[in-house]
């Protein structure tokens, strides 16, 4: 069974350690080293990480001499994004009914204060 582009996605970017990752690449390339650095783990973790986020297609890993950068590939982030606008529209109506009911709130209370 094949997975979808956007569930391997998901798993990817659900590991706090590879948003952290992709969060550094978004600044601009960086070696493995440059990224493992802030984290309390070996190499060999960090590599699986990065592993995993390329399967995803979300970094891409270059060859310059003896330096293997490491560089953000946004596509699979425009896809997750054009996904999650298809809810914008349920979370705007949700807070449109809750700003309209904080106004009734309101102007109940008004009238209340006011004697009416």
């Amino acid at each position: 069974m094949a997975v979808d582009s956007l569930s391997t996605t998901f798993a990817a970017l659900s590991d706090p350690t590879r948003r952290a990752i992709l969060a550094h690449l978004a600044a601009g390339p960086a070696t493995v080293k440059e990224l493992s650095a802030p984290f309390a783990m070996s190499g060999p973790a960090v590599s699986k990480h990065l592993r995993v986020l390329e399967h995803a297609g979300l970094i891409a890993r270059g060859r310059e001499a003896q330096w293997r950068p490491c560089r953000l590939e946004a596509a699979p982030l425009k896809e997750v994004a054009e996904w999650a606008e298809n809810y914008r529209k349920f979370w705007d109506a949700n807070f449109e009914r809750l700003d309209e009911y904080l106004q009734h709130l309101k102007e109940k209370e008004r009238n209340h204060e006011h004697g009416e």
